[in-house]
Parts: structure tokens; C-alpha cells; sequence
């Protein structure tokens, strides 16, 4: 069942949304070459719990973390430890708070310094298909209209969408109803209406999109070690377009 939220739900969940912005902006400062991926995933757990807020994904279904950190050719839920991140490394944080009962869920791809053309380029689209998902968000539109902006924008600049994972919908739990594939065909799916929120998250692989997930049973890779990139933001559907609750990461 699609969970339709209230003006006032809303509201709530833009305070999360805005308090995971902020720890966004305090791990930024740690993302330089020798910083190791706990010492991020600290920081951020710290900064959130002192302001009353709670990591979204420490503990979800196991996972050990407060942040998934994926460098290079992990695509998501890489967990945080002793690796160092490294001058041309791009790295992938995926966050979320909860905060007064409502989930907040975002992502972003970091340059490590300097990086190569092909990596820049695939963080560009990865970011630019965001922007169409984000278009596609509209009263009226389906879900498959957001998979189809997402698969037709990265597509065409010669990369591929992970199709192992998805975006979702979002509200008192991390995970609600819809999917939000990042492929598919415009005017399928689920109608979208006023008061759904989504977590939309573009996955996108410079080479194949098949993935594997490592023994730790949480690291997903790109099958032929490509790099990966991975933006996301949580948005409402509105009568004026979509709301960007996570306006400013």
C-alpha cells in the first residue's frame, strides 16, 4: 500500500531531510585522501545523534554502520573500516536520519581529489538523470515515467542503470511502497499522487550493469569492476512538482 502523508508528515520529514543535509556537510569535510571510511561514518554518527537525531541504517536488517560508504567499484552498502580513501578514488556516502519518527534518506558521489575524465563523466550522469527523475515527479506522471528519464539520460551517455536495486518510497519506515526502478517504460506503473514521498537514487555503472554482492553479504560491486556512482534525494509529490526535502545536499 502507497502511504499518502499529510502537509503536517511532510513538514516532519523536511526536518530530517534538512538535519541529513547537515551531516552531509560535516562528512564532506573528512572526504581527502589517508581518511579512513570509519573515521566518516564516526563523525557522522556523532553529528547526528547530537542533534536528537537517530542513524537511519545502523541496525536496519543488520547492517553494522551508520553510513554506507562504497569506493570506486562498490555500487552501495559498502561498509565502513580500515580502507583509506586515495587521491583519484571516487566515493559513494548513502545516509539516512531518522528524526521525530520519520525517515530522511539521501546519497551522494565525491571526487577524491583528482579523477579521471571517465569518472567524472559518469558522476555527471548519474547526477543529470537525478534532475530528470526528479522532472518526471509530477502529479499525474507514473512511476514508470521517473525509470524511463533515469534509464533514457544515463543510456545516452554510454553508461548503464543497476536494475538489482531500486528507489522507494519512504515515510515513518525507510522502505514503503512504491519501487522506483531505475530502467523501465513511460506510463507504466503506479499512478503518482499529491502527498507520496520518494527516495529517488540513481545507481549508474561505467561498464555492465550486473552486479554481485560480496560474502560480507552487504557490499554490492559492479560484475566487471567498473566504477559506480550513486546520487539520491527524498522528495515529495506535490500539485507544483516534486519537493525536494533534501534541498541543499
Amino acid at each position: 500500500m502507497i502511504v499518502i502523508k499529510t502537509p503536517e508528515q511532510i513538514e516532519r520529514m523536511r526536518r530530517s531531510c534538512q538535519l541529513l543535509v547537515e551531516a552531509f556537510r560535516e562528512a564532506e569535510k573528512l572526504i581527502v585522501p589517508g581518511v579512513r571510511t570509519r573515521e566518516i561514518d564516526a563523525a557522522v554518527e556523532a553529528f547526528v545523534r547530537a542533534r536528537g537525531g537517530l542513524p537511519a541504517f545502523k541496525g536496519y536488517r543488520g547492517y553494522p554502520a551508520s553510513v554506507c560508504i562504497s569506493v570506486n567499484e562498490v555500487v552501495i552498502h559498502g561498509i565502513p573500516g580500515d580502507q583509506e580513501l586515495r587521491e583519484g578514488d571516487i566515493v559513494s556516502l548513502d545516509m539516512g536520519v531518522v528524526l521525530d519518527g520519520y525517515y530522511s534518506d539521501g546519497a551522494r558521489t565525491y571526487a577524491v581529489g583528482q579523477v579521471s575524465e571517465e569518472k567524472q563523466r559518469l558522476m555527471d550522469a548519474a547526477r543529470e538523470a537525478l534532475e530528470e527523475a526528479i522532472a518526471a515527479a509530477r502529479e499525474g506522471n507514473r512511476v514508470g515515467d521517473i525509470s524511463w528519464a533515469i534509464q533514457r539520460t544515463v543510456e545516452a551517455r554510454g553508461f548503464s542503470v543497476v536494475r538489482q536495486f531500486c528507489g522507494h518510497g519512504i515515510g515513518r519506515n525507510l522502505h514503503e511502497e512504491p519501487e522506483v526502478p531505475n530502467y523501465g517504460s513511460p506510463r507504466k506503473g503506479p499512478r503518482l499522487r499529491c502527498g507520496m514521498t520518494l527516495a529517488l537514487e540513481t545507481m549508474v555503472n561505467a561498464g555492465t550493469h550486473e552486479v554481485e554482492i560480496l560474502a560480507d553479504g552487504w557490499t554490492v560491486v559492479t560484475r566487471d569492476r567498473k566504477p559506480s556512482a550513486h546520487f539520491e534525494h527524498t522528495v515529495a509529490i506535490t500539485d507544483r512538482g516534486a519537493d525536494v526535502l533534501t534541498l541543499g545536499l
